[in-house]
């Protein structure tokens, strides 16, 4: 695994700096471990009051009773205990009492009241929150934000994979439902998690030498990283053909020839399509584009190659498939 904190490194600032701010990128892109690093720097240093929560338990049903603020509420309680924060800096136990769609502004107000450190809120899967329950824990934040002086959480980052700008539409499909100006506006500046460099994907399958012997040749890291074009999930991938399913022998270096091969062998769509099921079930939508580019050399011209059809992924979401 490589660093997770160099891979955002304008968050501290942000966050020193006392701003409301996004960090978007794709599933398995390295969000969570950032993010749970950058908690833990935090925490060690002692100079903010650091919670990480997933909002993926705040995802409601309509059968549930409890909304998401209540179970918002309840995993930053959970998960300030969990990691160890001074009681001091804990949570207020129980949380206040409130009407709905004031609970959370309320409870952060009072937990920043209290609590002797500025607070950081870093609020992961952002994006298992829909329709109206969304709108209200926007909201409620932008509201906290505007609030001054009344206390209130010193930072907080939404992380997902929206810019939050889009989150007004994918609440309900009117961004008119989402008044006013917007706490993550930083400059109109939303943090992308950064694809890997080629030296970072060349320190990755490094550590695949440390641990076994087996060495990644120069040319074939430049194949991997050329294909890839250092998305995180895709650099995974090709090492993972070739280890687990071409299983080149430890004894043996692991070539250009041997990544031409894992980069040539597969039909990127049957994992394109599984990915896609994942993302569109995270944002609650029916129908999907998958976009597959060969980048192969030996690819026939574009206007021969491209191709549109409409296909049906795995978990029954109707996918346009663009083969370009």
């Amino acid at each position: 695994m490589l660093p997770p904190i160099p891979r955002i490194p304008e968050a501290r600032e942000l966050i020193d700096e006392e701003k409301y701010f996004v960090i978007r990128g794709p599933r398995q892109s390295g969000k969570t471990t950032s993010l749970q690093a950058l908690t833990a720097e935090l925490r060690d240093e002692g100079e903010y009051a650091a919670v990480y929560i997933s909002c993926e338990s705040a995802s409601t049903r309509a059968e549930e009773a409890a909304p998401a603020e209540v179970r918002i509420l309840s995993e930053i309680a959970a998960m300030a205990q969990a990691t160890g924060l001074p009681e001091e800096c804990l949570p207020p136990e129980p949380w206040p009492a409130a009407p709905g769609a004031t609970r959370l502004l309320r409870g952060l107000s009072a937990w920043a009241r209290r609590c002797p450190r500025p607070i950081v809120l870093l609020m992961d899967e952002i994006d298992s929150i829909h329709g109206d329950e969304l709108i209200s824990v926007l909201r409620q934040l932008r509201q906290g934000y505007n609030s001054f002086p009344v206390p209130f959480p010193h930072s907080v980052a939404l992380c997902g994979m929206r810019d939050v700008r889009d989150y007004k539409a994918a609440s309900g499909g009117d961004p008119s439902r989402l008044v006013g100006p917007s706490p993550f506006n930083i400059l109109a500046k939303s943090m992308r998690l950064a694809d890997f460099t080629f030296e970072q994907v060349a320190e990755l399958y490094g550590q695949h030498t440390d641990a076994t012997g087996q060495e990644f040749t120069a040319h074939a890291i430049q194949r991997a990283f050329h294909a890839s074009q250092g998305q995180p999930w895709l650099v995974n991938a090709l090492a993972r053909e070739i280890i687990r399913e071409m299983r080149i022998p430890v004894s043996q270096s692991i070539t250009d020839e041997h990544m031409h091969q894992a980069v040539e062998r597969p039909d990127p769509v049957e994992d394109g399509l599984h990915q896609l099921d994942g993302y569109l079930d995270r944002l609650d939508l029916s129908h999907g584009t998958l976009i597959v580019f060969d980048r192969r050399p030996t690819a026939p011209h574009l206007l021969e190659r491209t191709a549109i059809e409409q296909v049906t992924s795995p978990r029954g979401h109707a996918v346009t498939l663009v083969r370009a």
